[in-house]
């Protein structure tokens, strides 16, 4: 083997090394269409809305579903609570008008359906119902991001930064803590 030879085997070797390393999640850009889910649908919008009640929006297909293994719809989550204003009542997760959602104290349950109820149906003395007024792929994208506040979804698809001033660590540094379990220390 010559000079030359080694010399480009020296080169490459190393790098093939560290692309065979590289892993990133695949990630769906075409969805399935899935049925909606009724509590999303407008037709039946309960007493707590935000704003005027209206015709609504009407799902004939959702795309996707929940899906807390993704970072993707994680992030999506992550600005969509800022963008929806979630952040006036719930602060940064930290809870302030609303309840936390950072401790392990669910009022109504951290199971990603009972979430995903309380984002469409509303709850009594404060949250409003949000069906009919957002697409339920962006609801099902908020209960992975407000799963992954209080630890409850894999530090590899929580988010790892805010584009806002940090109020608490990343959800990607938090310790998981179950409902109902005393917090690590």
């Amino acid at each position: 083997m010559s000079f030359k030879t080694a010399t480009i085997l020296c080169a490459i070797l190393p790098m093939a090394f560290a692309l065979s390393g590289c892993e990133r999640e695949k990630r769906a850009f075409v969805k399935p269409p899935m049925k909606p889910d009724p509590r999303a649908q407008a037709e039946a919008a309960p007493e707590l809305q935000p704003g005027k009640a209206g015709r609504g929006m009407r799902a004939t297909a959702t795309a996707g579903g929940y899906n807390e293994s993704s970072a993707y719809e994680v992030a999506q989550g992550k600005q969509l609570f800022r963008w929806f204003n979630c952040v006036g009542c719930h602060a940064q997760g930290g809870g302030g008008i609303g309840p936390a959602l950072m401790d392990d104290q669910w009022i109504y349950g951290s199971e990603p359906d009972t979430i995903f109820a309380t984002i469409m149906e509303g709850r009594p003395n404060g949250m409003p119902s949000f069906r009919g007024r957002i697409p339920e792929a962006q609801a099902w994208q908020l209960v992975a991001y407000v799963r992954s506040m209080s630890g409850l979804i894999s530090n590899e698809a929580a988010p790892n930064r805010s584009d806002g001033m940090l109020g608490a660590p990343p959800e990607s540094q938090r310790k998981a803590t179950r409902p109902g379990e005393k917090k690590p220390k």
